[in-house]
C-alpha cells in the first residue's frame, strides 16, 4: 500500500487540492521580461495597465503587457475605454507563426458572434497573413498590436511594422476579446493584465 492510499479518500483529496493550488500559482508567475511603465502612441502617453504570462498547458508561451490611456480594472471597463491601446508581447519559447495566428483567430471566434466575425473577414485574413509570414518566433522575439481610433490596428514583429494598419475600431475590440472576452485565452493572464502592472 502506498502512502497516498494509506491516507484514505480525504487525504487524497487534500493532496489533489494542494496540487491544483500549486498549478494555479505557477500559471500566475511573474513575467520574465520587463515592460516600460509608459508608452507613446497616437500622440498620447499610455500607462502600463498590467502584465502577465500566457501559460498554455504547462508551457509558458509569451509575456504580455497592456497599455491604456486610463486605468481599466475589469474587462467591461477596458472594452468600453476610448483612446489608443497597445498590446505588447515577448515570446518565451519557440512559437510557430501560423499556429499563433490561428490561435488568435480562434480566440476571436470564441468570443464573437459569427455575423460580426464575417464583417471583419479581410482584417482577420490579414492577421493570419502577418503571422504566417514569420515562420517562427524565437524566445526573446517581440510582437505588438497598436490601436489608434480612426486609423486601425498596426501589427509589429520585432519592432517592424507589418504593412499598413488594418480594420476599424470594432475590429480591435474583437482582438481584445481574445484575452478579455467571456471565454478568454487565459483567465489568470486576463486578471494580471488588469491588476495595475504591479510586480
Amino acid at each position: 500500500m502506498t502512502q497516498l492510499q494509506a491516507w484514505g479518500p480525504r487525504g487524497r483529496m487534500a493532496v489533489m487540492a494542494m496540487g491544483l493550488a500549486l498549478c494555479l500559482h505557477a500559471g500566475a508567475a511573474q513575467t520574465v521580461n520587463k515592460f516600460e511603465p509608459t508608452a507613446q502612441l497616437g500622440g498620447s502617453t499610455l500607462q502600463l495597465n498590467g502584465k502577465g504570462t500566457r501559460v498554455r498547458l504547462v508551457f509558458k508561451a509569451y509575456d504580455m503587457a497592456l497599455y491604456t490611456a486610463k486605468r481599466a480594472t475589469t474587462p467591461a471597463e477596458l472594452l468600453a475605454l476610448p483612446g489608443p491601446k497597445r498590446l505588447q508581447f515577448t515570446a518565451l519559447r519557440e512559437l510557430q507563426g501560423t499556429e499563433l495566428g490561428r490561435l488568435f483567430l480562434r480566440g476571436m471566434g470564441d468570443n464573437t458572434p459569427s455575423a460580426q466575425m464575417t464583417r471583419h473577414t479581410l482584417s482577420t485574413t490579414r492577421l493570419i497573413e502577418i503571422f504566417s509570414g514569420k515562420p517562427k518566433l524565437m524566445p526573446g522575439d517581440t510582437f505588438a498590436m497598436d490601436f489608434v481610433p480612426g486609423k486601425g490596428t498596426q501589427f509589429y514583429i520585432s519592432g517592424q511594422a507589418q504593412g499598413e494598419p488594418v480594420g476599424d475600431d470594432e475590429f480591435f475590440t474583437l482582438v481584445l476579446k481574445i484575452w478579455f472576452g467571456d471565454s478568454p485565452a487565459d483567465a489568470r493572464l486576463r486578471d494580471a493584465l488588469l491588476d495595475g502592472g504591479k510586480d
